[in-house]
């Protein structure tokens, strides 16, 4: 878990796709924090992107760090509690500027069932195991 946060950390900007009935949508994110051994992200239940995820909740998330790529599949699922907003909250302070704990806006999911893959740009590849 820790060399995956730290890939996402060093790349800064990582891009999540989910879909919309047959047509993919991708997005740039760019928090991330650990929630009950889990890698968590946010977002607002007013955004396309909520929809997107309880409908299907199946993702990928993509990142580059200028050497490597980091490929992330799984399964969205909703852990929003005033506990994983604080969180939250607590790791990216500047989120606070558009939320708050039990705004009725401030949604955390964490990703299930994830496979990560990291590769080199000449493809040669490695699992991480989380």
């Amino acid at each position: 878990m820790e060399q995956i946060l730290n890939f996402l950390r060093e790349a800064g900007i990582y891009y999540l796709a989910t879909t919309d009935e047959n047509q993919p949508h991708v997005r740039p994110l760019g928090f991330v924090m650990e929630w009950e051994g889990k890698l968590a992200f946010s977002t607002s239940n007013k955004k396309n992107m909520y929809r997107q995820l309880i409908t299907n909740p199946r993702v990928e998330l993509c990142a580059y760090n200028g050497k490597n790529a980091l490929r992330i599949i799984g399964r969205a699922s909703f852990v929003t509690s005033p506990e994983s907003q604080k969180k939250a909250l607590e790791t990216m302070p500047m989120l606070q500027k558009i939320y708050s704990v039990n705004d009725g806006n401030f949604e955390i999911f964490c990703l299930e069932d994830i496979k990560a893959t990291c590769s080199d740009m000449l493809g040669n590849a490695q699992e991480i195991s989380i």
